[in-house]
């Protein structure tokens, strides 16, 4: 079974893009915050930061205790985005790059002779000497070989920072033993539980155990295709359609309010809308949440006739609003989703959808932030939030700055 895919994978990929782009910081521990504010935690940790114990969901207080010289900076995620397509050019420099898992892993496709381990071993030293060389010395990676994305993602976790990590085919299963469940891709705690209850507790059961018992605990045919990616074969993803827009967003201190925090859902969900419409889609549902400190929070769900009208999308949050409870703890965080996703023009339109006489004004509206900035038009309720809620980047996701870049 010969080798087939190159994975990259960025080492603390934000913490280590600050540390590129602000020479100051590096060599020292990073953590990477949503807003400058104690009651947040990290989104990020370089490395020096976790030597001392820092990690993704710590909390800023507990940051400074267990690394009293940490440097706290506050996330830039268009900065990221542009050093991603840099990293990503570099590598299709080296060999081309088959797919972008999220915004600090790519996987690449070995074919020919490259497929041979010395090659792709020179292959791998060949993408980090560009990188370095190109883009920056600071932005290291972690790369895993082996026969298929599956197993090459699990290569690239075993060897951090700076690793190279093969996995052939006479290396299965064994070289997987010293690993837990949740090292592997697709296995999370709910999913673990599951194993557990079928008597499945270490990755050593995971390999052993037969085709159906794997079936069974996935509850579908994706137990199958993990059966069949431990041993090396390739099981492609299945298609799979966009399930929702969404945007969150941690409130700074001075906008803990119930006011502040529905004008920032407000100018959440115009620029949920215009993604709506960039990907042609219209949505049939959307759910509001909101957190409070000490992680109680308040969330509504509404489902409606499909539509990507903003006004028609505000009237509903307006709605919604309506049921939030004024009194008790400050808001901290505030989220919106759009789901029910179908492509405009799937179904035809209701005669009573009000967004037919808005298309125009949607198409105005979009064209001229797209040309001008995202605050040249918009509509009122979002105007003390202009500033806040900048873009954030979802696992998975990566932002089109054109449409969702902040100004």
């Amino acid at each position: 079974m010969p080798l087939r895919v190159l994975y990259v994978d960025f080492n603390s990929y934000f913490a280590s893009a600050e540390q590129q782009l602000d020479p100051r910081l590096r060599g020292r521990p990073v953590a990477v915050l949503p807003v400058m504010a104690e009651t947040t935690c990290c989104i990020a940790a370089s490395y020096e930061a976790k030597r001392c114990g820092v990690k993704t969901g710590t909390l800023v207080a507990e940051a400074r205790k267990l690394c009293p010289n940490i440097c706290f900076v506050e996330a830039r995620p268009a900065a990221y985005v542009e050093l991603h397509h840099k990293l990503v050019e570099a590598i299709e420099s080296c060999l081309h790059v088959e797919r972008v898992m999220s915004i600090d892993e790519v996987a690449c496709r070995l074919t020919g002779s490259d497929r041979r381990r010395e090659r792709a071993q020179a292959l791998a030293d060949r993408i980090k000497h560009t990188i370095a060389e190109c883009v920056g010395s600071e932005l290291c990676s972690s790369i895993g070989i082996a026969p298929n994305i599956f197993l090459a993602k699990v290569a690239s976790d075993m060897q951090k920072p700076d690793g190279c990590v093969v996995i052939e085919e006479a290396d299965l299963p064994e070289c997987l033993y010293g690993l837990d469940l949740r090292d592997l891709c697709g296995i999370g705690r709910a999913m673990e539980q599951r194993l557990h209850r079928g008597g499945i507790r270490t990755v050593r059961e995971l390999c052993a155990a037969k085709k159906g018992a794997l079936r069974h605990a996935w509850g579908s045919i994706e137990g199958e295709r993990v059966f069949a990616r431990l041993r090396g074969e390739e099981a492609p993803d299945l298609p799979s359609q966009r399930g929702s827009v969404s945007h969150s967003h941690v409130l700074p201190p001075e906008l803990r309010t119930p006011q502040a925090a529905f004008s920032i859902l407000h100018r959440l969900l115009q620029k949920a809308a215009m993604r709506l419409r960039s990907y042609g889609c219209i949505a049939g549902a959307m759910q509001v949440k909101v957190t409070f400190r000490g992680k109680s929070s308040w969330g509504r769900l509404a489902q409606f006739e499909q539509t990507s009208d903003t006004l028609r999308l505000l009237d509903v949050l307006e709605g919604l609003w309506r049921e939030f409870p004024n009194k008790g703890s400050a808001p901290l965080a505030v989220a919106v989703a759009l789901s029910r996703l179908d492509a405009q023009g799937h179904h035809p339109r209701s005669l009573f959808d009000e967004g037919h006489s808005h298309d125009k004004l949607n198409a105005i509206i979009d064209s001229l932030n797209l040309r001008y900035g995202k605050n040249t038009l918009y509509f009122g309720g979002a105007h003390a939030a202009l500033h806040a809620a900048p873009m954030r980047i979802a696992f998975g996701h990566i932002p089109d700055l054109d449409v969702e870049g902040d100004d």
